[in-house]
């Protein structure tokens, strides 16, 4: 058979019942079907076999659904069909690793009203987990169904395998990898149950908990020890618990919101003794260090926002700094993941528009630097690999016939998908063209033209390649025929040819040829350093006050300031202060230091102690969750160390701060006690080394939902609040007994008996009773004060901190004889009705009566003038100037139990230290520097000099952007999200995207 013959015989072949579907082999045929599997070759191609290995002019067989060798002479056998792949280009398929194509659509996810009915237990029938965001039940391959719109869509961007899972709640239940072929369903599951997925959102979940990021860090926790305590019983049954289970050896999938989760992701999966592969959100160059160090795969998306209008000064001044640096930094992401070797595939953006541009966003991170072995690889080889699939990813004998074929290199400019193979089935997306894009000659006798075809739309663009070229280009096509007008100002002429191998030859005998020279980018690809694109600054942390440089010596000397030490010295004239590794090491005149020591000097100038706040919500990502117990949640899990508000913080004077649980239940979570160190790239490193546990309690209109008219959830009277207490104590000591008796068993008796099932919310409140865990209390009225009081003394534990406590001067007797603090406000009355009775006189009275007694801010704001609330003791109730400044040093650090560490300047402790220019409690007082452990943080004298790089920097971004092609989208920048006691979070509200056109 001649080759026409053969290409004859494919041409009927492709029209067949083979080549559109396979026959399920258990099927019931009524009538005759094609079951030939005849062998194809794809001749003549550039076959890139993987990343690192391309063939030119090479031979690809295929026979059913196997690839079965390839041929580098282009000898095929001779009952192969063969189909002239010349000029065109052979990739392995694309693997989309977060796909949910062929599965039902999740439920909306339900609107969270603060003062609506609660869902509190789990609506889903059946004896699945009382959590409905627990779906790990759900196996995604028994509701797979085809979906030949979507698969079309997928092959469209060069997908052909897909690993789809339901996006939908915590735990997500297991993925079905897929070909993305129109054949049954039967036939296009390739593997079931290929990996476990989870998130940190509910999705569909109608139940309140978890409102919180780290309600759903918690949620997962205790899912996990509950499924390992699932396997030792016999009473129940949980299909969740069980699929867990019997899913362990599954690799693990997550989806995060924000690099931020992805820090969490690993925390969680360490504790555990496991590991997640991460789908990001396209923001890891935020913060590369941090990511880097999980050892996380990570599955990224091209997710990168459109230019934002910028038409005036007025949108100039409201446009943010942080917003233009992500616009500018987001198409570099996959090459900076690819810098700091960081494994990783890349997948489209979710959204209806992302896949359509796909292939213009891979180039995009092409041209910021992604080079095209990493490219190829993380579409290719790399997803193989994360799914253990050894017949995927590569254009190889034995594996998989999963092809995508291009009209010239994938990431040159004007390439097309000319076909997807899947299984071995062929698939047309824009046909394999007549004439390939690139650069063109027409070569006459006495002279020649350059231009750049480019084919769009199935229709040919020529433009000339030199800017002065007279001449302007036309080409159109019939069949093998093509006809060229060349025209200028002074004549046209036109030239029928025919098309033959990728070039066009004349009809009439006269010898012109018009012949590619060279692909579209053919310089870049031919070298890969050229025009390599600049790498624009990173600021880190990741805002505008992340230019500012960070010394990290912890050694200097503060010469001749006023020193206020919080000590029985009191207040030191003309004193030297010497730090040495982050700890005071001498005070006294004239002190002398080693001459690599930084040298500060303090004349005029007064030294403090860094401020504590007992009661912040700052650096953090969520503050609420719902539970009635949420002492399982811990604020560690949601510090973030790029919040704007520890730079601010640093600027008023302030250097370490207990981050709070909200008030929205009795008990609350876990405290973070933090130092802030601006440009930490880790939550862990802001975290203050063997520091005492702590945990939010709160009493009053908050927990009782004074503001809900609909609200069910218990409790809803203050009698409630405090059986709320007993009940939880009461229930802590049994499960201690139930423990202890456990543990007294022999180990044979304990290998025949189920243990205790580990619960996290008792855990943490049998640490309360046993004063490993101390309680920091939101609290107002007389009343609820003295009932947790006696509640605790029943209990036999002592409140540590009642914070805010309002109405404290009514009852500081008491506090003094139980033995409970104060941290309140300066003069804060009458925002809710049960703040009516406040006085600005309370802290001066609690004080004086005995009580360690502190101002706290309970906001963003105020926390960076703490300095001045305390002062307001002094007109309010006569305190003394050092009394008046322990109220917001030395006294936290005692509530806090780290007063033998800070509070106070004297030696050995840590060099927590402020430079004031004035008085430190005067409203005119300004902290020049502030230092913690010895290191310079904030520094005034640099202030102006950041300002103005900050004011160029957002300048050139401006000017980028209005210099920036295409389309650009309006914008609105938000302010960062701030939180008090009563704020309520979802999971991505802190994770905008800035602009309308960007999927988030």
């Amino acid at each position: 058979m001649n080759t026409k013959l053969k290409l004859t015989a494919w041409a009927v072949l492709a029209c067949s019942q083979f080549a559109q579907a396979a026959q399920v082999p258990t099927e019931t045929v009524n009538g005759n079907i094609d079951q030939r599997t005849p062998l194809m070759a794809l001749t003549h191609a550039t076959i890139h076999v993987n990343p690192d290995k391309t063939l030119e002019q090479a031979t690809v067989l295929i026979q059913g659904d196997r690839i079965v060798g390839i041929s580098e002479d282009n000898q095929v056998p001779d009952d192969a069909q063969v189909i002239n792949y010349r000029g065109l280009h052979i990739y392995p398929g694309f693997i989309h690793l977060d796909a949910s194509t062929g599965l039902p659509e999740p439920d909306k996810k339900p609107p969270f009203s603060w003062g609506g009915k609660e869902t509190i237990n789990s609506t889903k029938p059946g004896a699945y987990n009382n959590n409905e965001a627990i779906k790990a039940s759900y196996d995604a391959a028994e509701h797979f169904n085809t979906d030949a719109k979507a698969n079309q869509k997928l092959r469209e961007a060069g997908f052909t395998v897909a690993l789809s899972h339901r996006k939908d709640g915590i735990m997500r239940g297991t993925s079905v990898l897929t070909h993305l072929s129109d054949g049954a369903p039967e036939l296009s599951i390739i593997k079931s149950q290929v990996a476990q997925h989870y998130s940190f959102d509910k999705g569909s979940s109608k139940q309140d908990y978890p409102i919180s990021l780290m309600g759903a860090a918690a949620l997962i926790r205790q899912t996990w020890l509950d499924a390992d305590w699932y396997a030792r019983q016999d009473v129940m049954v949980d299909l969740d618990l069980a699929a867990i289970n019997q899913q362990q050896q599954l690799p693990k999938f997550i989806t995060v919101g924000n690099w931020q989760q992805n820090l969490l992701a690993d925390k969680i999966a360490t504790e555990f003794a496991t590991q997640f592969m991460v789908r990001t959100q396209g923001d890891s160059y935020q913060n590369l260090t941090a990511v880097k160090a999980t050892g996380q795969a990570l599955i990224v998306p091209l997710k990168f926002p459109k230019a934002p209008e910028i038409h005036d000064q007025l949108d100039a001044w409201n446009i943010d700094y942080t917003d233009l640096k992500k616009w500018e930094l987001a198409p570099h992401n996959p090459a900076l993941l690819e810098q700091q070797e960081i494994t990783f595939a890349l997948v489209p953006d979710e959204g209806p528009k992302a896949l359509g541009g796909f292939l213009k966003d891979l180039r995009t991170a092409h041209e910021k630097g992604l080079s095209q072995r990493a490219a190829l690889a993380a579409l290719t080889e790399t997803p193989a690999q994360l799914l253990g699939a050894k017949d995927l990813g590569a254009v190889a004998e034995g594996y998989l016939a999963n092809l995508v074929i291009t009209d010239g290199p994938l990431l040159s400019k004007g390439t097309q998908i000319a076909e997807t193979w899947v299984a071995g089935q062929n698939h047309t997306i824009n046909g394999r063209p007549d004439l390939l894009s690139g650069m063109y000659e027409l070569a006459m006798k006495d002279h020649s033209h350059q231009f750049e075809l480019k084919r769009e739309k199935g229709k040919y663009k020529l433009s000339p390649v030199a800017e002065d070229d007279p001449y302007s280009y036309q080409l159109t096509t019939a069949g093998q025929f093509a006809k060229l007008t060349v025209k200028s100002d002074e004549k046209e002429v036109k030239l029928l040819g025919l098309i033959k191998d990728h070039a066009i030859n004349a009809t009439d005998g006269s010898g012109w040829v018009i012949s590619k020279t060279s692909d579209l980018d053919a310089d870049k690809q031919t070298d890969p350093t050229k025009d390599q694109p600049t790498q624009p600054v990173i600021p880190s942390p990741f805002t505008a006050y992340g230019m500012a440089s960070i010394d990290p010596s912890d050694s200097v000397l503060i010469q001749n300031a006023t020193v206020w030490t919080n000590e029985e010295q009191g207040i030191l004239q003309n004193t030297d202060v010497l730090v040495i590794d982050g700890k005071i090491n001498k005070l006294g005149q004239n002190l002398q230091a080693a001459h690599d020591i930084k040298v500060i000097d303090g004349s005029e100038l007064h030294l403090t102690t860094g401020i504590i706040d007992e009661h912040a919500h700052i650096a953090l990502l969520s503050v609420n969750d719902i539970a009635v117990n949420s002492s399982m949640v811990r604020m560690e899990d949601v510090v973030n160390p790029h919040d704007i508000n520890i730079y601010r913080n640093l600027s008023g004077g302030v250097t370490a701060a207990q981050l709070l649980h909200g008030s929205a239940n009795p008990i609350g979570g876990q405290s973070a006690l933090i130092k802030l160190k601006w440009g930490a790239s880790h939550p862990e490193d802001l975290l203050i080394d063997d520091a005492k546990g702590f945990i939010k309690f709160a009493l009053g209109e908050n927990v009782k939902r004074s503001r809900s008219q609909d609200s069910i959830r218990y409790p809803l009277t203050r009698m409630g609040v405090e059986q709320v207490y007993r009940d939880a104590f009461t229930q802590a000591r049994a499960y201690e007994q139930e423990w202890q008796a456990f543990n007294n068993l022999s180990s044979r008796a304990q290998k025949r008996t189920t243990p205790p099932r580990k619960d996290l919310a008792m855990e943490a409140t049998l640490e309360v009773l046993n004063q490993q865990r101390f309680v920091s209390c939101h609290s107002y009225v007389q009343s609820e004060i003295n009932m947790l009081m006696h509640v605790a003394e029943d209990f036999d534990f002592r409140v540590n901190t009642f914070t805010h406590i309002l109405e404290g001067y009514k009852v500081a007797d008491k506090m003094k004889a139980h033995g409970v603090g104060g941290s309140t406000f300066a003069d804060w009355w009458a925002y809710k009705w049960e703040v009516n009775y406040a006085i600005p006189y309370n802290a001066a009275l609690m004080n004086n009566e005995g009580v360690v007694t502190a101002i706290n801010s309970d906001s963003a704001e105020m926390s960076r003038r703490l300095n001045q609330e305390a002062a307001k003791a002094i007109k309010y109730g006569g305190l003394s100037e050092t009394e008046a400044w322990k109220l917001v040093t030395l006294n936290p650090a005692k509530l806090l139990h780290l007063d033998d560490r800070m509070g106070s300047i004297a030696v050995g402790k840590d060099a927590d230290l402020v430079l004031w220019s004035d008085h430190p409690l005067s409203i005119y007082a300004k902290a020049e520097k502030t230092l913690v452990d010895g290191v310079l943080y904030f520094d005034r004298e640099q202030q102006a000099d950041l300002e103005s790089m900050i004011a160029t920097e957002k300048q050139r971004l401006i000017d980028l952007s209005k210099a920036s092609p295409g389309q650009k989208a309006p914008f609105k920048s938000m302010p960062p999200k701030t939180y008090e006691c009563e704020s309520i979070t979802g999971y991505h509200e802190f994770d905008h995207m800035f602009y309308t056109g960007a999927q988030q």
